[in-house]
């Protein structure tokens, strides 16, 4: 039997911007505070501003911005746009069941 600690169950999530837009700095937020209703002390943003570092958007196949990707748990998965629908952000992170 394993025991799961609360190592195991961190949320490893990176968001993909393009400089400080409007809709970079909205998905931000509305990343912050569905993790801080439904991951509290359970997860990890990552920021990468693709004008600062544009080859890290080819190891994530990121073809839009803002993109949240899912790095942890697997598998891997993405949501494209300022992250404002907070049902579709869940479901689509696998947070809540669709």
């Amino acid at each position: 039997m394993e025991i799961e600690t609360e190592e195991d169950k961190k949320w490893e999530l990176r968001l993909y911007v393009a400089g400080n837009t409007p809709k970079s700095v909205t998905a931000l937020s509305n990343l912050k505070k569905y993790c801080e209703e439904h991951l509290k002390g359970q997860y990890r943003i990552e920021v990468i501003d693709l004008l600062v570092q544009p080859q890290l958007a080819e190891g994530d196949q990121i073809l839009a911005i803002p993109t949240l990707v899912r790095k942890v748990p697997e598998p891997i998965r993405k949501i494209i746009g300022d992250l404002s629908n907070e049902e579709k952000v869940l479901v689509g992170l696998n947070i809540r069941p669709a």
